[in-house]
């Protein structure tokens, strides 16, 4: 059986079965449980299955896998789908008022998060370099380079790209959350963009002189 192919039942078995021995997943899926266990340690180095030694009784304890966080990427996921209905809905029943409440009061935590990440900074690479671990860990993808009047910021994925092509106003809210980070020390302006076909979002960070 093709290593990808038996990867792939492997993640479908422990899904709808929860944890099993290498020896229950080799006779499932007709090979050896050295065979099973193989795929397994290799699955176990991607960081999508882990194991843990459980004592039944007398006799050695078994070792038992199960899927972990990271393995949810390879199951069916609607959350942008549900988000874009969720965000039409909010406009439907509140207006574009209430769609703008929201945002704006999404854009306030936000920031105040970020300010967070920041303050401890005092020098604007600092806090360009504290913001990009910050949208990093978010799925941004961030990161920067310095240039003669400043620097650029680099987003090269949106994890919320379904949303901000439903309502445009994340992204507003997002330069506006930058422009206040960087209030009294640089400017923000927007260079490249996303949702208008540019490859990544990119934005001229430039100190105030």
């Amino acid at each position: 059986m093709k290593s990808e192919k038996a990867q792939n039942k492997i993640l479908q078995l422990l899904k709808k079965e929860g944890a099993k021995t290498a020896v229950e997943l080799g006779k499932t899926l007709d090979i050896t449980s050295m065979g099973a266990r193989q795929h397994l340690e290799r699955m176990e180095k991607e960081g999508l299955v882990s194991s843990e030694e459980v004592s039944k009784g007398v006799g050695r304890p078994k070792k038992l896998w199960q899927l972990t966080e990271k393995s949810q990427s390879h199951f069916p996921d609607r959350h942008d789908q549900l988000t874009v209905d969720m965000l039409i809905s909010i406009k439907n029943v509140f207006g574009e008022q209430g769609l703008d409440e929201l945002i704006e009061h999404r854009s306030k935590e936000t920031g105040r998060q970020y300010h967070e990440a920041l303050d401890s900074h005092k020098d604007l690479e600092g806090k360009i370099k504290a913001l990009a671990k910050v949208r990093s860990r978010e799925g941004y993808m961030a990161d920067y380079e310095a240039t003669d009047v400043g620097f650029i910021f680099y987003e090269n994925h949106c994890p919320i790209c379904s949303a901000a092509r439903a309502c445009q106003g994340f992204c507003r809210s997002e330069l506006e959350v930058f422009a206040e980070l960087f209030e009294g020390m640089a400017r923000v302006e927007r260079l490249e963009h996303i949702l208008q076909g540019a490859r990544r979002c990119a934005y001229s960070i430039t100190l105030i002189s």
